[in-house]
């Protein structure tokens, strides 16, 4: 099936459903294993941590300096599990579910990357860590950022895959692609909208993780038909939806925010995919004092599951310096 068919056929399912003229779509995510079980498969410890008024799921494993991981959307802690192995054998790795992902909790509000930061900064204090090496991916690498500009006595080191914090840049998106326009971000107006996205997609979230992987990764066996399942599952609930559609919809509010940061002056990473590694770069040289930047080849979005070996040696180099 073709990009617009799978997307289509999803959407129009979901909106039957929404609208009463379909019945309840099957639960395809009963045999999804849970999170203990997931990390015991990786020689890793799942854990919970209560933190700002909210509660954290985490994995931990390993030995030596600390990195927290940070994941973005749609996924969960799980799209590190590639990494995490052969990181854990320099470092002790705390792979974090940010507030309203997989096993955190999924509250009202506190999608602003700053509060999201501020979870991360006390689960590390909660875990006795500190300062600490940060790598975070989409969502995950703006709370990143926030939390090397907020706190920047908690951080050692940087790294930023594939996605900066939001600034003024976000408001030059168009709702339109221009003709042949090869990539368009379509998610970041659509999780703006309140109550449609919870009705359109709770249990009805896999065809949109197979679009995305569709339109963003190169090799489509990097994430396999369970991996999806595994993610699907984690937004299977309109709670769940909501949630991560406010870290979209605080957007606004981290715009704001980042006008009163200053510029990074930790050593900063940027791994980047090679489709548009100067949407990254020019980011990183707005808002770091001396970045780098790594184009990872051969890789769409999702670098550490398409291309971990890459993303391990380059970390490792990074972080070891």
């Amino acid at each position: 099936m073709d990009r617009r068919a799978l997307l289509t056929s999803g959407l129009t399912t979901a909106a039957l459903a929404a609208t009463g003229a379909a019945s309840a779509a099957p639960a395809a995510t009963a045999s999804v294993p849970n999170d203990a079980a997931l990390a015991r498969s990786l020689g890793f410890r799942s854990a919970y941590a209560r933190v700002n008024g909210t509660r954290l799921h985490y994995v931990v494993g390993g030995e030596g300096s600390p990195l927290v991981l940070l994941g973005g959307w749609p996924q969960t802690w799980w799209q590190f599990r590639k990494v995490m192995p052969p990181l854990a054998r320099r470092h002790r790795v705390i792979a974090v579910d940010i507030r309203g992902m997989g096993g955190s909790a999924a509250p009202a509000g506190g999608y602003d990357k700053k509060t999201m930061a501020r979870d991360v900064l006390e689960l590390v204090r909660e875990l006795g860590l500190g300062p600490v090496d940060v790598a975070g991916h989409d969502i995950g690498a703006m709370v990143g950022h926030s939390l090397a500009a907020n706190h920047p006595e908690a951080v050692r080191r940087l790294a930023l895959l594939d996605v900066p914090h939001p600034d003024e840049s976000l408001y030059d998106l168009t709702l339109l692609p221009r003709p042949g326009q090869a990539f368009h971000l379509w998610w970041f107006a659509f999780n703006q909208v309140r109550l449609l996205p919870e009705q359109l997609l709770a249990d009805r979230f896999r065809p949109l993780v197979d679009h995305l992987c569709e339109l963003m990764l190169k090799d489509q066996g990097a994430i396999t038909d369970r991996d999806r399942s595994i993610y699907a599952h984690a937004y299977s609930s309109a709670d769940r939806v909501r949630a991560a559609n406010g870290w979209y919809q605080a957007f606004g509010q981290d715009v704001e925010d980042h006008k009163t940061y200053p510029r990074l002056t930790l050593p900063v990473l940027g791994l980047a995919n090679p489709d548009a590694p100067e949407h990254l770069g020019a980011a990183l040289h707005r808002h770091a004092v001396a970045p780098e930047l790594v184009v990872v080849p051969d890789s769409g979005h999702y670098l550490a599951e398409e291309r971990p070996e890459v993303v391990v040696r380059e970390l490792l180099a990074f972080l070891g310096r």
